[in-house]
């Protein structure tokens, strides 16, 4: 059997051929010996807890398997099913997932597990499109869900999979645009039977056989039917536009540290970046950031009260999805029993751990307190 890729730009092993069609039998079969051992991820035989796909897709994204692991681990361990989760305070949900990033992402896990609590009588759905109404959950997680959990005959397709359907089919088109036509492809080649399995399957070969760079091609299970190997140059695909990197963005952060042990925090806004997190007190983040200006906006201890800031050498780095920043740290040290000015509070040092702290602000603290 073959398949064709419609569309211009969009070709096989050469302008005359196609791949033959991949079969799914040979992927299971190769899966069935070969499949990873993960925290989230039922054994041979076992029936997928709904819970445990949901809550590690929405930690995967964007992240690591390595990464996610302890995490993962740790949430289980105090919330261990979907009522747990929703019925925790969302301040205790951000403490646990701080250091993970993408922090709209535990937002959104809270808000989801009472959604699922509230109007599904604590039980995941089935169907994709019901999966889609609930909050943080898009196209690629429901069928994600769907198929791992409900082994639904649909293909959620990650970085992973992208890869490996680009490089069996050649398909020319680059990413992101491409995406479309992928998810398709995807489906079609998913079996009527087993689809979460073939799922995680197209998850393991991408992740450990066709690897962004020098792919094993000789232990594939379908390199007979690749059109990328077939010509020899798997590691091109997927074609991929050049990515702009974002204006980087600058500001000033202000690590005030109290003579009995304590450091000024404040929490974010509960909309936007890094919502609902802990932060030491910064100015804004712009490109038009002045440094001359920066400790205009540093904290006031008192009306009468004066600091003595001290400009810590370097700067702190960080890259957000959409832009660079760069931080300039002042530290000061301040008398114990200093009070905090109004939208902030006093927090032990050696109690940080407890706090929702993401990796910027460990970054900033650290580089303050080490200098």
């Amino acid at each position: 059997m073959t398949v064709a890729v419609k569309g211009a730009g969009r070709q096989r092993a050469n302008a005359a051929t196609v791949a033959s069609f991949p079969l799914p039998t040979a992927l299971l079969a190769w899966y069935d010996r070969h499949r990873r051992s993960l925290p989230w991820r039922a054994t041979k035989g076992e029936r997928p807890d709904p819970y445990r796909v949901w809550l590690s897709e929405i930690m995967l994204q964007q992240t690591t398997v390595r990464a996610v692991a302890p995490y993962y681990a740790r949430f289980l361990a105090r919330w261990s099913d979907v009522r747990a989760l929703a019925a925790a305070p969302l301040e205790d949900v951000l403490k646990v997932w701080a250091g993970l990033g993408y922090y709209a992402r535990a937002r959104n896990l809270h808000a989801c597990a009472r959604a699922v609590v509230e109007h599904h009588d604590g039980k995941f759905p089935a169907a994709e499109a019901e999966l889609c109404t609930l909050p943080g959950i898009g196209a690629y997680t429901a069928a994600a869900i769907a198929a791992i959990a409900f082994d639904a005959r649909t293909s959620p397709v990650d970085g992973n999979i992208e890869r490996v359907v680009a490089r069996l089919f050649a398909v020319e088109e680059s990413l992101p645009g491409v995406k479309p036509e992928l998810r398709r492809l995807a489906r079609e080649i998913t079996p009527q039977r087993r689809a979460g399995d073939f799922a995680q399957a197209m998850m393991d070969l991408g992740a450990t056989i066709c690897t962004p760079k020098k792919p094993v091609c000789a232990l594939c299970p379908w390199n007979e039917h690749c059109a990328a190997f077939a010509r020899g140059d798997a590691e091109t695909f997927p074609r991929r536009m050049l990515k702009r990197e974002g204006v980087l963005r600058r500001g000033a952060a202000f690590v005030a540290r109290r003579a009995d042990g304590y450091l000024l925090v404040q929490t974010r806004p509960s909309k936007g970046l890094l919502g609902g997190m802990t932060e030491v007190p910064t100015t804004e983040w712009s490109a038009e950031f002045d440094e001359g200006d920066a400790l205009k906006s540093a904290p006031r201890l008192a009306a009468r009260a004066s600091i003595a800031w001290r400009r810590v050498p370097g700067v702190v780095r960080h890259v957000f999805t959409h832009f660079p920043l760069e931080l300039s740290i002042y530290y000061a040290e301040v008398s114990a029993g200093a009070r905090s000015p109004a939208g902030a509070r006093w927090v032990k040092i050696s109690e940080l751990d407890g706090e929702a702290l993401p990796s910027l602000m460990r970054k900033v603290v650290a580089h303050a307190i080490d200098s």
